[in-house]
């Protein structure tokens, strides 16, 4: 299972989100944590970023993260899709 950590952006911008979506980034994590290949996840690389990947929380929102060596899993910017995939 991999180490997860959170980058202060994310922090903040979760922080930001409604109560609703918060739970549903929550549930994300968890399936991070336990396989980063979940289907439901519909994990992509972000291209233009290497190292960087894009998991879907819903059909608006979006979450980014980093797979660091050994094996932690940074957790980058959270938020409405086009947000996200402007800065991952």
């Amino acid at each position: 299972m991999p180490e997860i950590r959170v980058a202060e952006r994310f922090q903040r911008e979760y922080s930001e989100l409604p109560e609703n979506i918060q739970r549903k980034v929550d549930k994300v994590i968890r399936l991070l944590a336990g396989n980063v290949r979940h289907p439901s996840l519909q994990t992509k690389q972000v291209q233009g970023a290497p190292g960087v990947y894009k998991a879907r929380v819903d059909q608006q929102y979006r979450m980014t993260y980093e797979r660091l060596v050994g094996d932690i899993l940074q957790l980058r910017v959270v938020g409405l899709h086009d947000k996200v995939l402007k800065e991952p």
